[in-house]
């Protein structure tokens, strides 16, 4: 079981974290699909918030030992399972961004090389 002041303070930051979540779609700081990776991460925190129980089957389930001491290093083993999961997701989008970017670089530099031919064709025939 987690302590209540230390749930009540954790549902206190949760209920921020969303606030914060909110401000950011109404102000387009980020995307709607990058927002739904930050909302599902903080719907999770807020199930092992709330419900504990489940913390403790999901520490009994990967051997943590149950005990006040043990529960509360379970909960920040899998906070930080979550932050590198989120890592993870926001450096594959990191990539195929730079890939389009690329992709994009090549394009526009293409496009240009044919414009400057272009004009020194026209000058070539005036």
């Amino acid at each position: 079981m987690l302590p209540a002041r230390l749930q009540f303070t954790l549902i206190i930051a949760i209920v921020f974290y969303f606030i914060m979540m909110c401000i950011f779609l109404k102000n387009k700081a980020l995307s709607l699909k990058y927002t739904l990776l930050w909302i599902l991460a903080g719907i999770i925190m807020s199930l092992l918030v709330i419900v504990p129980d489940i913390l403790i089957y999901l520490n009994h389930l990967v051997g943590i030992q149950s005990g006040m001491q043990s529960n509360m290093n379970g909960l920040f083993i899998w906070a930080i399972v979550f932050i590198v999961c989120i890592l993870l997701s926001l450096t594959s989008i990191v990539s195929r961004q730079n890939n389009k970017i690329r992709q994009l670089i090549q394009t526009i530099s293409r496009l240009e090389k044919r414009v400057r031919e272009l004009e020194e064709e026209k000058r070539v025939n005036d």
